[in-house]
């Protein structure tokens, strides 16, 4: 079977899918003229077999594995140093989203000369940028969800003002994907299923953002169809390489949709994630049905699209709302974020953060900060009837 499950695609950029590709790390080093290549990854990977296994496939490879769960700016400077250091002429961005965004920014930030926060995605900052101080990068994923691996951007907190930054620039993104789902075998039930819940919201809130943009449009509605599958099999049975290869794929095709724009979910989370450190996937996992009830005005046409192509019968807004509520119960999702340890503390901090979050201009009905504060109050509490 594993043959058929290889692919070579080229959209968003050359993705080489299917197991047991991994293998073939050099020959995309080649591709993209990387000698030295420094390999990126996360603080819990560090002395994983798959990391050894790729640091050997390649010699002179260096490491860096200090990025935390949510990325930091001082992540990004001490790869810095490691990439300068170790003579650097690439980056092997190698984990789930955390890393892979670490890895794209420190690439990007090898050969620049102003400071980071320079470069945040507000206007034409990007333009700011030496495009020839970005070193090459490959993107291999290990986890199903943010599909940064597809991405133009990194986000990372900036700790002085407890704000996640969205750095980006269009030659960010990767040369060469490998996703090889073989990799992502490891990964325990809870963590597959908060992953993947996340590319669910990538889809789903980029379907629903203001706009015309029938490609996004057409890959968000098969991207969730894929995950309603493939993602109750891959926390199942985690070896299931047909169920984890679909959910790789989902995963890219959602940050692929999203650059039509995302919305209150996202806008949310990302304060949230900064102020309390929380798993980025699960926390839009638990956001979800909160502003499904808030847009619910705003969505209704979108809903009845989505409800038909997932096969769900019934009115539509409620046939899709009871779906996504026991979709994330059978996944074992907590229902509030008291449940992953979010106080109510902050609601009117979360609620103007949110507001100036990018992805805010994305949602599909007009929401100020105090409708962010009271639909993070409800998501605390669990009150879906958003009384909060």
């Amino acid at each position: 079977m594993s043959a058929t499950l290889k692919a070579n695609w080229n959209y968003p950029t050359t993705v080489w899918a299917g197991p047991g590709r991994i293998a073939e790390l050099p020959a995309a080093c080649a591709t993209l003229g990387i000698k030295r290549p420094l390999l990126v990854t996360d603080e819990g990977l560090r002395d994983a077999q798959m990391v050894r296994s790729a640091l050997e496939l390649v010699p002179g490879t260096g490491l860096f594995a200090r990025v935390r769960g949510n990325p930091v700016a001082a992540n990004i400077e001490d790869g810095l140093a490691a990439y300068r250091a170790g003579a650097h002429d690439g980056v092997i961005a190698f984990g789930g989203g955390s890393a892979l965004d670490a890895g794209k920014v420190i690439a990007f930030m090898s050969g620049q000369t102003r400071p980071l926060w320079d470069f945040e995605d507000v206007g034409d900052w990007w333009t700011r940028a030496d495009r020839r101080g970005i070193a090459p990068i490959i993107a291999v994923p290990t986890t199903a969800g943010t599909g940064s691996e597809v991405g133009r951007a990194g986000v990372v907190i900036n700790e002085a003002t407890h704000q996640k930054k969205i750095i980006f620039h269009p030659q960010m993104m990767p040369g060469v994907v490998i996703s090889d789902p073989e990799l992502t075998v490891g990964l325990p039930p809870n963590i597959t299923a908060a992953t993947g819940i996340d590319a669910f919201v990538h889809c789903f809130e980029a379907f629903c953002a203001p706009g015309f943009h029938p490609l996004a449009d057409g890959i968000a509605l098969e991207g969730m169809r894929l995950i309603q599958t493939y993602l109750p099999r891959a926390c199942a049975n985690g070896k299931d390489i047909e169920a984890r290869s679909r959910m790789l794929a989902a995963a890219s095709m959602g940050a692929t949709a999203f650059q039509k724009g995302l919305g209150g979910v996202h806008a949310i989370a990302h304060p949230v994630g900064a102020y309390f450190n929380t798993h980025h996937g699960l926390t839009n996992a638990v956001l979800l049905p909160y502003l499904i009830v808030h847009n619910r005005p705003a969505i209704e046409s979108h809903l009845q699209v989505i409800a038909r192509t997932l096969g769900l019968s019934g009115e539509p807004f409620a046939a899709m709302f009871d779906w996504v509520l026991d979709f994330r119960r059978r996944l074992g999702i907590p229902h509030t974020l008291k449940d992953i340890g979010v106080p109510l503390t902050n609601s009117d901090t979360i609620g103007h953060e949110a507001s100036l979050d990018p992805s805010a201009g994305g949602n599909p009905r007009p929401t100020d900060e105090r409708d962010y504060a009271r639909i993070f109050r409800s998501a605390v509490k669990g009150d879906l009837a958003l009384g909060g």
